[in-house]
């Protein structure tokens, strides 16, 4: 059924609950689709899936043992509920008929309503009690997953279903008898109130924020914009969907909006905001007083569990559709004609490289990488908290791939791999710059990518800290009158420091490092590249002073 439905990796960490399924895809499928990925934890598998999606806008299929693997699981699934990803997550448990359940191990193994724990994050689940109705639920979960807008669902198996012998193969169910709806398109009236809008603003911003990859849409975007001379911000939460070095960007893109984002906000005479991620709070931080068109059918996925649909949007009109069927009616409204697909253009550090033997400032890191990188086309699949967004262009939609949605420390590495899977024979080079804590955490993904010979290149951006923390605690102490020199305890990753080279190569990887200075930085990446490009998966622990972007200073330290 997995392979009717084109399922072309199950990321797994074993257990008996799903032994027969395991069983099954270890001896009846043999080297054909879909292919185990084993990972060391759940958490790693479902960052190895949303990495995937974040790259193929396809679901891969995680399994997960039992609640005890589901509990482990459980930040990553909300992190790719929060980023709005597609992912068929396969469950197991049980017997559900306790008369059959070994003793001990299958009692604290088996839950009434196992998908109670996740249900608030999750966008449908299902808890079948037979093949057939297994083999439906599957169809269903990838019918649901793939419909906009897009989160993760879960579907629950008996083992006892699992283990039931069978003497004739069930009828499987047709995918084609499940097709995925299409995404609600704007209504023509709406696209004419919109273009009326535009065309009577002097001064309108578009604020884009979870949009597609394609490049068509990425040109009609830009055609649109020039169109009406349109200031358009993006942040750094969301992945690459505008030009950054284009004349109507106004950066930097940030976690927080960056001081000439919220001064262009003030100054709009409309604001248009495609599926921005927390347009209230983005408005409330700017001080924004200019009428508000929301285009975004999020609102479907809020609930009473999780606030991250965020604060109430006050909008003149709300336009229920994907944001980039938006941007395509309106170019047809008004015969746009939109220029060529962006080229793919090597990574643009946009600070020049100096050389060095000092520290590595984050200004210096960006434009050390940019040196080693040089002419190499490369997606980052993802950028630290503290990264300074001034210093890089993205000038493709696969230039960033975007943060993990709910902000969970050690999704990282995990999303690494599998945007690295999902590259993999592409053009592209996958690179990822992960911040200490955050590799720490996710380290034992990287064991996967070495066991499956994924190129991949991680840069660990190593303050010693969970330094973004330590700006908290300086606020508060400052709040307190309390010695803001004290910020650092419980927070600082030292005595003894983490070699992270060590732990790379403990896993099978290349491990470079640590690296000190701009120059040697620029070497490291340089010799990493190079290795990637001969299949290996590489990592480099490279050190730098902490430090915080404005905008990031900004958001941690005042109340807007």
């Amino acid at each position: 059924m997995l392979r009717r439905l084109d399922v072309g990796y199950v990321a797994l960490n074993p257990g008996s609950s799903f032994r027969g399924l395991h069983d099954s895809l270890v001896n009846y499928l043999g080297n054909a689709d879909p292919k185990m990925l084993l990972c060391l934890h759940e958490e790693n598998a479902v960052a190895l899936a949303h990495g995937w999606a974040k790259v193929t806008g396809e679901p891969m299929a995680v399994v997960l043992h039992a609640n005890v693997g589901l509990m482990h699981a459980t930040m990553a699934i909300y992190n790719a509920w929060c980023d709005r990803v597609p992912m068929v997550i396969l469950g197991a448990g049980g017997p559900v008929d306790a008369d059959l359940r070994r003793p001990w191990i299958d009692w604290i193994h088996t839950s009434r309503d196992q998908a109670a724990i996740i249900r608030p994050y999750v966008k449908w689940d299902d808890q079948p009690a037979s093949l057939n109705a297994s083999l439906r639920a599957m169809a269903q979960a990838s019918v649901v997953t793939k419909t906009a807008p897009q989160a993760p669902t879960y579907v629950c198996f008996d083992v006892t279903v699992q283990e039931t012998r069978l003497d004739d193969l069930p009828e499987l169910p047709d995918p084609a008898a499940f097709a995925v709806p299409d995404a609600p398109l704007p209504a023509p009236g709406q696209i004419d109130d919109l273009k009326q809008r535009l065309e009577g603003a002097k001064n309108p911003v578009f604020m884009m924020g979870r949009m597609s990859r394609s490049e068509a849409d990425w040109a009609a975007r830009v055609a649109l914009a020039e169109r009406f001379g349109a200031k358009v911000l993006t942040d750094i939460k969301t992945g690459a969907v505008f030009p950054t070095d284009h004349p109507l960007h106004v950066g930097p893109p940030s976690f927080f909006l960056s001081g000439p984002q919220a001064e262009a906000l003030r100054a709009a005479d409309l604001i248009v905001a495609f599926d921005w991620v927390d347009v209230a709070g983005a408005i409330k931080q700017a001080g924004a007083e200019a009428p508000v068109v929301n285009v975004s059918i999020d609102h479907h996925l809020a609930n009473g569990w999780s606030f991250d649909h965020t604060g109430p949007i006050g909008a003149v009109l709300h336009i229920a559709a994907m944001p980039d069927d938006c941007v395509t009616g309106l170019a047809k409204a008004l015969e746009l004609q939109p220029g060529p697909v962006p080229a793919s253009l090597p990574a643009l550090a946009a600070v020049p490289f100096e050389a060095s033997t000092g520290p590595i400032s984050m200004r210096g890191f960006a434009a050390a990488l940019g040196e080693g990188l040089g002419d190499d086309l490369v997606t980052l699949v993802r950028l630290p908290l503290g990264w300074d967004a001034s210093t890089w262009h993205f000038r493709h939609p696969l230039d960033y791939l975007g943060y993990d949605g709910g902000a969970g420390i050690g999704s990282g590495p995990g999303m690494l791999v599998g945007a690295a899977l999902a590259l993999q024979g592409s053009e592209r080079l996958p690179v990822a710059v992960l911040g200490d804590g955050d590799t720490m955490m996710g380290i034992s993904a990287l064991w996967t990518a070495a066991r499956y010979q994924i190129p991949m290149l991680a840069v660990v951006c190593n303050n010693r800290s969970y330094f973004n923390d330590e700006v908290h605690q300086e606020k508060v102490a400052k709040a307190r009158n309390r010695p803001v020199e004290n910020k650092w305890v419980g927070q600082a990753i030292t005595g003894p420091d983490l070699d992270f080279a060590a732990m790379a190569r403990a896993q099978g990887l290349v491990g470079i490092g640590p690296v000190a200075s701009p120059d040697a930085l620029a070497e490291a990446v340089a010799e990493g590249l190079r290795l990637v490009k001969e299949g290996a998966a590489v990592l480099i622990d490279a050190r730098v002073e902490p430090a915080y972007s404005e905008a990031m200073a900004k958001g941690m330290t005042t109340d807007g």
